[in-house]
């Protein structure tokens, strides 16, 4: 197919002009890899989904790597996904939800009521509720530290597949924008986001990134299914071999990095001639799982947000990050451009 072109539409915040660099620099990045479904209706039954009974996963801390933590969906009848900590059963459930983002700074971090009822990381977990459509789920925790997985989110996809994922009798509900609105950001980035035409309850992303070491420019345009999806589960996190050494040297120094539980299965480490850890998804001279964890572990996550509903509609992602798309979820709410369909 034709490289698509788009609609800048409303810019909600950033300057027209950075905003028009970055999608002119955007546009002639060639797309690395195709994975469209035959048509554009959704890959997901009309129905809310939930699990057949409960799944339990379980593997080193990512924050603290010398504990074994363990993490459970469970099946649930209320609408949207909620995270229950067992170790406070005085506090109340924290909805999956834009509302309750405590900070997005180095990853997404879930809080409400207390300052202690928070879990960590929840990107690469609460992107399944995009990514398979499973709308209802109780997620037990007993801290705010998830399990790391060589195999990335896989485990967390084979763990609710294996359960079954089951209609349930109330009717799916879906978001979308209200008309093309782009976000700019502050480093040639941006985000677009365009309405569900014709009926459409799908989702479809164009994500590009580009970096200057090894991984270079990489663009991946698909439509999420749950096999799109289950593909790609398995890519890592990345990270500079500077950040790597630094995290694993002077970082044992300081609190919040002694114990990571980091290391070289669990994430791609790159310079700027090379991978020093051996690099997934194989294109051509390229390797593409930088740009579909970021398609689909970091941005779906954020889409995730929205709640209960299912967001559906296009999503045009450039060189952004968890801040800028945090910022625009809640950017959308607050200005009033989602409606239901």
């Amino acid at each position: 197919m034709e490289t698509p072109s788009y609609r800048i539409g409303k810019i909600v915040f950033g300057s027209a002009a950075s905003v028009q660099a970055a999608y002119d620099r955007f546009k002639v990045q060639p797309i690395d890899e195709t994975r469209l479904a035959p048509t554009r209706e959704s890959p997901f039954p009309s129905c809310r989904q939930t699990l057949a009974k409960e799944a339990v996963v379980a593997d080193v801390g990512t924050f603290d790597g010398r504990a074994r933590q363990s993490l459970a969906f469970a099946p649930s009848e209320r609408p949207g996904w909620w995270i229950r900590r067992l170790d406070q059963p005085e506090q109340l459930d924290t909805k999956v939800d834009i509302a309750n983002l405590w900070t997005s700074a180095q990853n997404l971090v879930l809080r409400s009521g207390s300052p202690h009822n928070y879990l960590r990381m929840v990107e690469h977990i609460i992107a399944l509720k995009c990514g398979l459509g499973v709308d209802n789920v109780l997620l037990k925790v007993c801290s705010g530290d998830p399990p790391l997985f060589d195999q990335s989110s896989r485990p967390l996809v084979r763990a609710m597949t294996d359960v079954g994922i089951v209609p349930t009798a109330e009717a799916a509900t879906y978001v979308t924008v209200k008309e093309p609105v782009v976000f700019g950001g502050k480093r040639g980035d941006f985000l677009l986001f365009l309405p569900a035409e014709n009926g459409e309850r799908n989702l479809r992303i164009d994500c590009a990134i580009s970096w200057n070491t090894v991984i270079g420019d990489q663009r991946i345009l698909f439509d999420v299914t749950p096999e799109t999806f289950a593909y790609a589960a398995l890519a890592r996190t990345n990270a500079t071999r500077r950040q790597y050494l630094l995290a694993k040297t002077v970082g044992k120094l300081f609190a919040a990095t002694r114990h990571w539980g980091y290391n070289e299965r669990n994430i791609l480490i790159h310079g700027p001639k090379k991978f020093y850890t051996e690099p997934r998804f194989p294109v051509g001279q390229k390797f593409l799982e930088p740009v579909w964890h970021r398609a689909t572990l970091d941005l779906m996550a954020a889409l995730a947000l929205t709640g209960e509903d299912r967001f559906c509609g296009t999503v045009v992602s450039f060189r952004a990050g968890h801040t800028l798309d945090c910022d625009a979820i809640r950017a959308l709410y607050r200005n009033d451009l989602l409606m239901r369909i």
